[in-house]
């Protein structure tokens, strides 16, 4: 597999930008005169995550990384049944991309961010999504893992001090594999917030789980999927309980019948971190 080429480190620019109607924060990483790349994480995480990925891929994209709706520093729901959903991120993404002036771009979806990316790329971005990147999610999702996510989300734990909370992500988020000490640190640092004693917790809304019971149906697409075009990488984590195998397989077959490329050592979800992920990426958004 081709390693990406050296380049001087991006850095990172906040922004928040008003989006239908919500005060998002946005990531950017790059020139904004360079082609536009969306990396749009997983349903209780924030775009901060794609930090490794975004620096290298920043020498040849403008990359907008958001905190979606109810995650990391963008506003949260006014009306969490209604507005938590894949409609209103759709809504969102289109508000963002407006406010960047961007015609087409590059879509790379981890989990959640991935079902976003296959909406929009059957319907409202139809041909704007040039190139789409999957990141172990399928337009079906197992009982188990959805219930396993829901547990948590729904749950999120509360700490006296920012270290418990560091060993809860660790030990949560343990099947996103092996990271650098860095990228756990990281994810800590831009997962926490104070509550009102003082104590530490995740930095989402915890009625973000909503969208598990008011909108049951943004979790199965195979309709959606099968009317879309945009060439597709579909990556999997081996041990993935959110991405059956018989699942990504169908998924070959199917609607864009992406290449399928399966990533050991770890399970829900690739972090897109390393050398070797993100050189996968580059080669395919270079495509």
């Amino acid at each position: 597999m081709t390693s990406p080429r050296s380049a001087p480190r991006s850095a990172p620019r906040s922004a928040y930008v008003e989006a239908a109607g919500f005060e998002i924060h946005v990531t950017e990483w790059g020139d904004p005169g360079r082609p536009a790349l969306v990396m749009w994480h997983g349903l209780a995480r924030t775009g901060r995550d794609f930090d490794e990925a975004a620096s290298a891929l920043a020498d040849t994209y403008f990359v907008i990384c958001p905190d979606t709706l109810g995650r990391g520093l963008s506003a949260w729901a006014k009306r969490p049944e209604i507005d938590y959903s894949y409609r209103s991120f759709g809504d969102i993404a289109l508000g963002l991309l407006d406010h960047y002036g961007i015609g087409t771009t590059r879509w790379v979806g981890t989990s959640m961010g991935g079902l976003i990316g296959i909406t929009l790329a059957a319907d409202r971005m139809k041909g704007r999504i040039t190139h789409l990147v999957v990141n172990d999610i399928g337009p079906d999702i197992p009982a188990a893992g959805a219930g396993r996510i829901a547990a948590y989300v729904g749950s999120p734990p509360v700490y006296d001090t920012v270290a418990e909370l560091e060993a809860w992500l660790r030990r949560n988020y343990a099947p996103f594999g092996d990271n650098s000490e860095a990228f756990w640190r990281r994810m800590t640092d831009t997962s926490v917030r104070r509550t009102d004693d003082g104590r530490v917790t995740v930095h989402y809304d915890p009625q973000i789980a909503s969208q598990f019971t008011h909108h049951k149906a943004d979790l199965d697409v195979w309709d959606k999927y099968d009317l879309v075009t945009a060439p597709m990488l579909l990556i999997r984590g081996a041990a993935s309980d959110v991405l059956a195998a018989a699942t990504a397989e169908e998924m070959t077959r199917r609607g864009p019948k992406p290449r399928l490329v399966t990533i050991d050592g770890c399970g829900h979800a690739p972090t897109l971190a390393n050398a070797e992920q993100i050189g996968l990426l580059r080669a395919f958004l270079a495509g």
